[in-house]
């Protein structure tokens, strides 16, 4: 399907589509009436639009309802079947896990569930159960209220994911993700892989709102979403350096890296951090 065919699609196929993308019934509704879409880029600022500034707590908690547990997959076939396909394929990193990284998974899911009331709400096509698992381990480091907003800001992920399979549009035409960031370990030389970076705004207080971990090219391409575009104001990233280098068996006079920045339009930011033991250095990339 194109573009063109999904706005032209009758309003219960529509929201039959949209629904496979985001559990939110709400954010369909508001999706099928924002059409007309003119092209990739206009679809992708509505769809973050309508998630993030017209849709409420109830309709965030009511998207996360419809993931099962990491690597609980048969749960949500037996509860959601239109959208157990999908969620088979974005855990695909799960069947290669072995058996004690899936029981660390599930104990992990468990904690966090008994922690902040729903399920840990994770991007997870194209991650590793390894990753998966430091990063939801990294995450109940968090507090319910930030990981409220991060998980927001995953299930926006998966939507766009789902979305972008669903309508073959010209996806390349839309802008990286607002803000990136790579790390080299220049004591190594290489990029520095498993960095737990979050990313924070001055506007809540700094609390986190993206958190991730860096992979084997020492990046995270999908810390903020596509389409979804942050208010200009001042921003904090924070690296994770002393697990990172602490998992090396290495010490550092850095176990954290904060970085502050500042936004001042919709053009794309670059954090790269260059790090050692006993030194960074930080600037904006391109």
């Amino acid at each position: 399907m194109n573009l063109d065919e999904f706005n032209h699609l009758n309003e219960s196929d529509t929201v039959s589509l949209l629904s496979r993308c985001c559990g939110s019934a709400r954010w369909a509704s508001l999706m099928q009436a924002g059409r007309p879409y003119r092209d990739p880029l206009h679809l992708a600022v509505s769809a973050a639009s309508c998630w993030y500034d017209h849709c409420g707590a109830d309709d965030w908690m009511e998207a996360f309802t419809h993931h099962p547990r990491i690597g609980d997959v048969a749960s949500l076939r037996e509860r959601f079947p239109s959208t157990a396909e999908l969620s088979s394929a974005e855990q695909a990193g799960i069947t290669a896990a072995t058996d004690d990284i899936i029981e660390k998974l599930a104990e992990a899911n468990d904690q966090y569930f008994n922690k902040n009331g729903f399920i840990f709400i994770v991007c997870a096509t194209g991650k590793p159960a390894e990753e998966m698992l430091a990063l939801v381990t990294a995450r109940l480091e968090n507090d319910p209220a930030e990981e409220f907003r991060i998980a927001m800001g995953e299930q926006h992920k998966i939507t766009m994911l789902r979305l972008k399979n669903a309508i073959n549009a010209q996806w390349s035409t839309l802008p990286p993700s607002h803000i990136t960031t790579h790390v080299l370990d220049t004591s190594t030389g290489n990029p520095a892989s498993g960095v737990s970076i979050v990313l924070q705004d001055k506007a809540s207080g700094y609390l986190t709102f993206a958190q991730g971990i860096t992979n084997h090219d020492g990046r995270i391409p999908d810390l903020i979403a596509p389409g979804k575009m942050l208010s200009p104001g001042r921003y904090k990233m924070v690296f994770d350096t002393g697990k990172y280098y602490g998992s090396r068996h290495e010490r550092t006079f850095y176990p954290v890296v904060p970085v502050f920045f500042e936004i001042f339009d919709e053009s794309h930011y670059h954090i790269p951090l260059l790090l050692s033991p006993f030194g960074y250095t930080t600037y904006r990339g391109s």
